[in-house]
């Protein structure tokens, strides 16, 4: 069983205080070992307990950054990559102490190229910096994770979301990046254009790599008009089933629907409390519809047609960008409303993903297993591409509700790995589903990975810890 818990990693060394005094003087007051900075920076949104480094550096370039690694090369002190602390599976937990390179101040977007759809941002900039600076230029990025997360770790996560369904993931929609590798080499992996035979795909090698194979400081990223038109929809259902034997045949039948999002009526109840709306409490599907203003009213109707034929109600609209943007907040907000189901839990999230044909029997399976829990249980979904969500609200100084909980989720996980699915649809591994991927990508596989690991990063200096044990 994966127990968010962190053992003593026998690795860690004492923090040298040459280094100390090397950082110091290169980076002055942007170099920090005050105790609430560090603990700052020790902490993210997984069920961990907080694991600080031994001191923070605040980069402004990715000069600064190559700096920064080759002093720690130096010593061979370990190095783990900082956005904005959005990590929901423990990726920047300092386990075995260190350095960590905090890039939320390089958060300039360096270029914008409407002509080409592409944008070049340094990585500490946000996905929704990035679209206020698109604002008036007719495009947008629609890659959308919920939080406002940073693009470079969006990058190094394989990050999605809502979006996903039409747009894919970062996976699809990054085009190059700017690296600096364990020694201190930066490195560009492509250019801009939309396609290349040239050489191993390096791009496609950091991304989803979640900081273990080199640190991303600039990013260059697929831009999208602006759709004509834009809709969204609720609709309600009689039951889990239903809602979402209606989304298997809107995906089956090639509908390029741009959301299709599932929310359970415990999470609508949750939702209303928090964000004051006056959702029904029932299992609900939120559409998005982009396109000319005429094939955005054929997909509604179609969907609505479809929806009517599983059982589906009460199908209304939002169309002025007012509403759309109050429904998607309230689903964004879906977390925090969670949390506030039961004030002082610590949520555990599950994020399997499996083909669109088995997405019945698995989302069925895991709220089966769920409504075994001592405690409360949601489920969201970015369902249109098969992706869904478990929250588990434990009381965070209750070992046997954590016991309960990992064990819910591992149930919750294999039930995915069964059906060819996998054990992270976007979260990413971290700490949290290292023993999942051993059994989802097997020992040579994983083995491989080793070797990828060992040859960029011979002194396992970068995020170490993360994604397999490389021992």
């Amino acid at each position: 069983m994966n127990s968010p818990t962190i053992a003593a990693d026998t690795l860690k060394r004492p923090f040298p205080d040459a280094l100390a005094s090397a950082l110091r003087a290169r980076f002055g007051d942007r170099f920090s070992t005050a105790a609430a900075v560090r603990d700052h920076h020790g902490r993210d949104e997984s069920p961990f307990p907080p694991t600080p480094p031994d001191a923070v550096v605040f980069a402004h370039s990715t000069d600064e950054v190559a700096d920064a690694v080759r002093l720690c090369r130096e010593h061979r002190v370990p190095i783990i990559a900082y956005g904005v602390g959005s990590s929901l599976e423990g990726h920047l937990l300092a386990v075995r102490g260190g350095v960590s390179i905090d890039l939320s101040q390089m958060n300039r977007v360096l270029a914008v190229q409407p002509e080409d759809l592409t944008a070049t941002v340094q990585a500490g900039v946000t996905r929704v910096q990035l679209n206020d600076e698109l604002k008036g230029t007719g495009f947008f990025f629609p890659i959308d994770p919920g939080a406002n997360a940073s693009l470079g770790g969006m990058a190094a996560t394989r990050a999605s979301g809502t979006n996903a369904v039409r747009y894919g993931t970062m996976r699809e929609n990054v085009l190059a990046l700017t690296v600096v590798t364990a020694d201190g080499k930066v490195i560009r992996t492509a250019g801009r254009a939309k396609k290349s035979s040239a050489g191993y795909d390096l791009t496609r090698l950091f991304v989803g790599s979640e900081g273990t194979l080199g640190i991303v400081t600039e990013v260059t990223v697929k831009l999208y008009p602006i759709p004509e038109a834009m809709s969204a929809a609720v609709v309600n259902f009689p039951s889990l089933a239903s809602a979402i034997d209606a989304v298997i045949q809107i995906i089956q039948i090639g509908m390029p629907i741009a959301r299709c999002e599932y929310v359970c009526d415990r999470s609508i109840r949750a939702i209303n409390a928090h964000s004051h709306t006056t959702l029904r409490e029932a299992h609900t599907l939120f559409f998005e519809f982009h396109g000319s203003e005429k094939s955005v009213q054929e997909q509604a109707e179609l969907a609505q047609q479809i929806t009517r034929e599983h059982g589906g109600e009460d199908f209304e609209w939002a169309t002025r960008p007012e509403d759309r943007s109050r429904l998607w907040t309230a689903r964004h907000n879906v977390y925090f409303a969670g949390l506030q189901v039961r004030p002082g839990a610590r949520a555990i999230t599950t994020d399997t993903c499996v083909p669109i044909s088995r997405l019945s029997d698995s989302i069925t399976g895991a709220r089966r297993i769920l409504d075994t829990a001592s405690f409360p249980t949601l489920i969201v979904g970015h369902v249109g591409d098969g992706n869904f969500h478990s929250m588990l609200l434990i009381d965070p100084d209750d070992p046997a509700e954590m016991a309960e909980a990992e064990r819910l989720n591992d149930e919750i996980v294999r039930l995915a790995l069964s059906m060819d699915g996998t054990c992270t649809g976007e979260h990413g591994v971290g700490l949290h589903k290292m023993g999942f991927l051993e059994e989802e990508a097997g020992e040579d596989a994983i083995e491989l990975m080793r070797r990828i690991k060992r040859a960029l990063d011979p002194d396992d200096i970068l995020n170490p810890g993360k994604i397999f044990r490389l021992q």
